[in-house]
């Protein structure tokens, strides 16, 4: 080089490409995703509109799939994840992770992937069967059914509230778990939602509650209902929805799984209790529920805790126009906690959002529960039938409710104050944890 001449020497990237990511293939990543969320309800002969257990029938409605999962329309789970507790049970909803592996699975054109790949084919309940059999390992030891109901194809809502008499207890017995369960497939589709009212006696207990999502619940442990001893009768209350496919002579049954006999469980529970947004002082129930066309409405109602109570789980209940609803504490000393909110409402579900056991709210006596519901009566509601219509209180889908079912178990204020303790100290213990292990590191 000549003198002056100034060298750049120029690091230049490799021209070797990088390793491809590893392809997303249905056998491998994908049907493990539908196996444990999807094909409980997605299989042949169910209520759900197609099965996703094969590679064909899920490479079918692979547009479907991804447009639904990345929605979150399914699995369906409309909790609020950006407030309130997030920590539930029966929690349905997939990862972030699951979703991006369905995305990219149908961006690639929904490959099938090695055969040896696959999972083994998940081992199913009959249709028809008990769910919580396989939990106790027995059917239930108490079940009743209702009188037959002929559902039309097509039309109104229909209700059908029979009265029946039972077996009777010659002992009382405390129920454990309970299960509603429609005939299977066709009741499935057509019963909305529906309880089942045990009166003994003059003795009344709500001794199921079901709504598409929530079909059985267990009570914790040393917590339970009383079935009392004497004669019996049970209420029904079933809302039909008809789908477009009769179904004549539906029945529904409703088992119950008791404590073993001369055991008493340490706490009665009252199950789910209806605790009303629409107002009931001074007017007809719901007579504040006046949706303009085009419009929105919020409705607001408050209910006191007149003991130290227990909250396991929340079930929101409006219809066609509903689009939010939350539960909020307020603790006597003005504190608010936002409990739990569904920001995405539909009326076609009605799911039962069971917290955690460590998540259950522990509330003491003289908390005000706050109810908001948020009613859409525009366009921008995808499950609205007319936004020209003024919508006002009924039964009937196309008209509105506002009310959520609550699980309530009222505690005694030492067992109240016990509970707590145990769970700062728990807390406590797991800070000290995190700490040791945060300094080992």
């Amino acid at each position: 080089l000549s003198s002056g001449t100034l060298l750049f020497v120029i690091a230049m990237p490799s021209l070797t490409p990088p390793a491809l990511a590893q392809e997303v293939t249905f056998a491998r990543d994908v049907a493990p995703i539908l196996y444990e969320n999807c094909v409980s309800c997605h299989r042949s002969d169910s209520y759900a509109p197609m099965s996703l257990l094969t590679y064909e029938t899920a490479k079918r409605y692979a547009g479907r799939i991804r447009s639904r999962v990345q929605a979150r329309m399914m699995p369906p789970w409309h909790v609020d994840r950006t407030i309130g507790i997030q920590d539930y049970e029966n929690d349905v909803s997939l990862s972030d992770q699951e979703i991006d592996t369905i995305v990219q699975w149908v961006d690639a054109g929904a490959p099938a992937g090695d055969p040896a790949d696959m999972p083994p084919q998940p081992d199913l309940a009959e249709g028809g069967a008990w769910h919580l059999e396989a939990e106790f390992g027995r059917p239930p030891d108490f079940i009743v059914r209702s009188p037959p109901y002929d559902v039309v194809d097509n039309g109104q809502d229909q209700w059908w509230q029979p009265t029946v008499p039972v077996a009777g207890l010659d002992e009382g017995r405390w129920i454990r778990a309970y299960e509603f369960k429609p005939a299977w497939p066709l009741g499935l589709r057509v019963v909305h939602h529906g309880h089942a009212y045990l009166d003994v006696e003059g003795q009344d207990v709500g001794i199921a509650h079901y709504g598409v999502g929530k079909r059985y619940e267990t009570f914790p442990d040393d917590v339970g209902m009383l079935f009392p001893a004497g004669e019996a009768k049970v209420t029904w209350n079933i809302h039909y929805f008809p789908v477009g496919v009769g179904v004549p002579g539906d029945v529904v049954d409703v088992g119950l799984w008791f404590y073993p006999e001369g055991e008493r469980p340490e706490i009665e529970t009252r199950g789910e209790v209806l605790m009303r947004a629409d107002r009931m002082g001074g007017m007809p129930r719901g007579g504040d529920i006046l949706i303009p066309p085009h419009g929105q409405q919020v409705l607001q109602g408050v209910h006191v805790l007149d003991q130290p109570t227990l909250i396991s789980g929340y079930r929101p209940h409006m219809h066609m126009r509903g689009k939010e609803m939350s539960m909020e504490a307020i603790y006597p000393d003005g504190r608010r906690e936002m409990l739990g909110k569904v920001s995405d409402y539909k009326h076609i579900w009605q799911i039962s959002y069971q917290f955690a056991p460590e998540a259950k709210p522990l509330l003491p006596k003289g908390t005000v529960l706050l109810f908001t519901s948020v009613f859409d009566n525009t366009e921008a509601n995808p499950l609205n039938p007319d936004p020209d219509q003024w919508v006002v209180f009924g039964r009937r889908g196309v008209d509105e409710m506002s009310h959520m079912w609550v699980g309530i178990t009222e505690l005694e204020q030492a067992e109240f104050e016990r509970r707590v303790a145990e769970r700062a100290a728990k807390l406590v213990s797991e800070q000290d944890q995190g700490g040791m292990e945060e300094q080992h590191h």
